[in-house]
């Protein structure tokens, strides 16, 4: 997924958006002012930007006597990828890191943005109903976009039975067309015109678009948009499931729920230690207790698994974290077996105990000045500071076997996060990560930081997520 592709940029517009809003590394790729059909990478390097020239011979695109490709994303991706290939005039290596996105041109939930043919063919034909489509960019001609629809006419050779037949879309001037004689003035009035007439083919056969297939993929830069798209009440009414309840029931049929298993969480013996029976840790990265009886089925498991931020380079220190859910009776002693065996030093509750009359988290902890033993581990809460939005507490751990064996704990817990809904300005959020990060890094020991909230998917993996883009 990548907007990199600004269509309507000037050399010194890009200079000023990557200066604005880049940092060094930072990247878009634009049409060429001064040479028709040829494009201009524009990369920001340390605090200049460089433009580069791409060449569109008609067969492929190259930089004038490089590596040839047959797309301009492939040329993209590959220096992308090959970090430490491209170079200045001057000798100067340029990386490519950072790609700066524009806005989508229509916030539809029919746009699916940087898509393959074949990506969209496996989607549509997975969904077996006939004139089913979507709307794509076009990855052969950048600017452009492509309508793809599932047919009802059978497909020839093995696999899915019916065919997926792609329109372009040209953008041209500002306005779009499929080629005929009508034009409009967005891809949303393209799409609702033949919604209604379908569309003719050079062989007389006709394409009608009659089922969206909605994407709940969305550019930062339009979540805005998103929502009020989402908000819409449908005019008819059609089924109850619109809106954000139909794009959650989408991910959460998601093919990545398929890709790993999640066998442990579903054992007879391990049950009971789910605060929801449908949440449960992939098996291949969740947190296994250590020294636990092995006679005894389930000793080992916690509801956690371990999150690595794959967004950093492997020479980069990746920092790691472990998303919990909230604890129940049955689990704290687990809890802080897994916060001691893992070296954590800083916790992150992201919720309260308890909200809007349900139970959200068992305290795991005494109340101040108290000391009370958990499995076998002591804690004592030394004492709280209330913050604006969040509280901390400073805890020290240790085990029963050896009370001379004292670890100091940060309990930050966020307390103006509401349940079902987000901040109402980010700025809380933002400083309450930064005490956090300031925290750990004056702790160069320390072990992962655990977050949880009550599920420990919903505002839990929402941090973790703002403080790896932070």
């Amino acid at each position: 997924m990548v907007r990199w592709f600004h269509r309507d940029l000037g050399g010194l517009d890009a200079e000023a958006l990557l200066k604005s809003r880049g940092v060094h590394g930072s990247f878009l790729a634009r049409p060429s002012r001064k040479n028709q059909g040829d494009f201009s990478l524009s990369v920001r390097v340390k605090d200049q930007v460089t433009h580069i020239r791409i060449q569109n011979s008609g067969d492929f695109y190259d930089l004038y006597g490089g590596e040839k490709f047959a797309t301009l994303t492939e040329l993209v991706e590959f220096y992308t990828k090959q970090q430490g290939v491209l170079q200045d005039r001057d000798g100067t290596t340029i990386h490519l890191k950072y790609p700066l996105n524009c806005s989508d041109p229509t916030s539809e939930r029919w746009y699916h943005g940087h898509m393959s043919g074949g990506q969209a063919e496996t989607l549509l034909q997975a969904k077996g109903e006939p004139w089913t489509f979507l709307v794509r960019e076009s990855l052969s001609q950048p600017g452009d976009f492509v309508l793809s629809v599932l047919s009802d006419q059978p497909k020839a050779g093995p696999g899915p039975p019916l065919k997926v037949t792609h329109i372009k879309v040209m953008c041209e001037g500002g306005r779009y067309t499929v080629g005929g004689p009508e034009n409009f003035d967005s891809l949303t009035d393209l799409v609702e015109h033949f919604k209604k007439t379908g569309i003719e083919e050079a062989s007389g056969a006709f394409v009608y678009l009659r089922q969206p297939y909605y994407a709940t993929r969305v550019n930062a830069a339009d979540i805005e948009n998103r929502v009020l798209e989402l908000n819409k009440k449908k005019e008819s009414e059609e089924t109850a499931k619109a809106g954000f309840w139909e794009e959650f029931e989408s991910l959460q049929k998601h093919e990545v729920k398929n890709l790993h298993e999640r066998q442990e969480g579903q054992r007879p013996e391990n049950k009971s230690k789910n605060r929801y029976k449908n949440i449960l840790p992939f098996d291949h990265s969740r947190v296994i207790l250590q020294g636990r009886d092995r006679n005894t089925p389930g000793s080992d498991y916690i509801n956690a698994n371990y999150i690595k931020n794959q967004l950093l380079g492997s020479d980069e220190n990746a920092k790691v974290y472990i998303a919990s859910q909230g604890c129940l009776d049955a689990t704290v002693s687990d809890f802080w077996q897994m916060t001691w065996q893992e070296n954590t030093r800083v916790i992150v509750m992201t919720t309260r105990e308890v909200e809007k009359g349900r139970n959200k988290c068992v305290p795991y902890w005494p109340e101040v000045g108290m000391q009370r033993a958990y499995g076998l581990y002591s804690v004592t809460n030394c004492r709280e500071h209330d913050a604006a939005e969040y509280k901390l507490r400073t805890l020290q751990v240790s085990p029963l076997d050896n009370g001379d064996l004292v670890r100091e704990i940060w309990h930050y817990q966020y307390l103006s996060w509401p349940d079902h809904g987000v901040p109402s300005e980010p700025g809380g959020v933002l400083s309450f990560l930064d005490q956090i990060n300031q925290r750990q890094e004056s702790l160069p020991s320390a072990g992962p930081i655990i977050v949880h909230c009550s599920a420990g998917i919903g505002r839990t993996g929402t941090i973790i997520v703002i403080d790896m883009l932070m």
